[in-house]
């Protein structure tokens, strides 16, 4: 009798923490989903890809896959990753070009002619909803959000866990002035105490001008989003596109490769800097997420100039080694005159 009761209690205990923890976010408001529901982006009740898009590939088992993620790949996790100390104050000074420092997968920080500019960040140990799955690399420098100057941007490519961070975002929004989402996004960062105020909301498409003179621009992705079992694509995925003067940047977000790409580069191209994801790649997945060559392409339909290779060096998502997506971008970006930068993790690098 007592191992039943034992089980009845940690069964309502789990079903009580996926249904009411904070960490799974929130529900759109009757505004927000009559918004999404006019969207031309949503249709069926999910959010649709610019282009068809396969979620995985059915000519692959997903239980062998899963075999091969539980027995592990090859040089899949690193014992210690050499990274740099972060220094602010060198950051900081250059305010008449573009300046960034990469923390590692998505988040990158941007110092764009003096505008902060901080992109899907993740300071916590884990990209996952419990506290022992996607635990994150080990750095021989750490990072905290403490340790970062005041975010003027801070923008949200979709709602992943690797890319939306219940508690960075619960520990660094009171020192960011505007926070830009997708569509449905905002749900989740009004749970976490986030002022409405704050939040600016974006379908593909919307053009934002910023207080800090900063235009931003929501563009397509070809990917997925949601943050629980029946909550996918019931909210928007993006890339952004990014102005201050004459500069332009872009961040891709998450996104298998498309035609999206050449059509950005024609409408808002060509850019001085490109942050791309080349990671978390799988021929079981090949249209969510870019193999590091096709994210070399990306980058010259984009008309891009200097590019920064992301979506790697912090989590293991997929089966590939950890450090084979920049091996394979930097060689295909040498084949391809492309501009590649091998930021170390911490660094300050000034681009112009």
């Amino acid at each position: 009798m007592f191992p039943y009761l034992i089980s009845i209690v940690v069964i309502i205990t789990i079903f009580l923490y996926f249904r009411y923890h904070p960490v799974f976010g929130g529900k759109p408001d009757s505004d927000s989903f009559e918004r999404i529901r006019k969207s031309p982006n949503f249709r069926n009740g999910i959010f649709q890809n610019p282009e068809p898009t396969i979620m995985f590939n059915k000519e692959n088992s997903m239980l062998k896959t899963m075999r091969k993620f539980l027995s592990g790949t090859e040089n899949g996790k690193p014992e210690l990753v050499e990274t740099l100390p972060f220094d602010k104050q060198k950051f900081l000074n250059n305010n008449e070009g573009i300046s960034f420092t990469w923390f590692g997968h998505s988040t990158v920080l941007i110092n764009l002619k003096g505008v902060v500019i901080l992109t899907d960040p993740v300071f916590s140990k884990y990209a996952s909803p419990v506290p022992f799955s996607n635990r994150a690399f080990k750095y021989s420098n750490s990072y905290d959000s403490d340790s970062l100057p005041d975010i003027d941007i801070l923008l949200i490519s979709h709602d992943h866990y690797d890319h939306l961070d219940y508690k960075t975002i619960k520990k660094i929004h009171s020192r960011v002035k505007t926070i830009y989402v997708p569509l449905g996004v905002e749900a989740h960062l009004r749970r976490w105490g986030v002022p409405s105020e704050k939040i600016k909301i974006a379908d593909w498409g919307d053009n934002f001008n910023d207080n800090s003179g900063v235009g931003l621009t929501a563009t397509p992705a070809r990917h997925f989003a949601g943050r629980g079992m029946v909550t996918r694509n019931k909210t928007l995925w993006c890339s952004w596109v990014i102005e201050h003067e004459k500069t332009k940047v872009f961040f891709s977000g998450d996104s298998g490769y498309g035609n999206h790409f050449s059509e950005i580069g024609e409408k808002h191209g060509p850019f001085d800097f490109t942050m791309l994801e080349c990671g978390q790649y799988n021929h079981n997945w090949p249209q969510i997420h870019s193999f590091p060559e096709q994210t070399v392409q990306a980058h010259i339909d984009l008309k891009g100039n200097k590019m920064l290779p992301i979506h790697w060096g912090k989590f293991k998502l997929s089966l590939h080694p950890w450090d084979e997506p920049i091996k394979r971008a930097k060689a295909e970006a040498e084949k391809k005159g492309v501009n590649l930068s091998e930021a170390q993790i911490g660094e300050v690098i000034h681009i112009i």
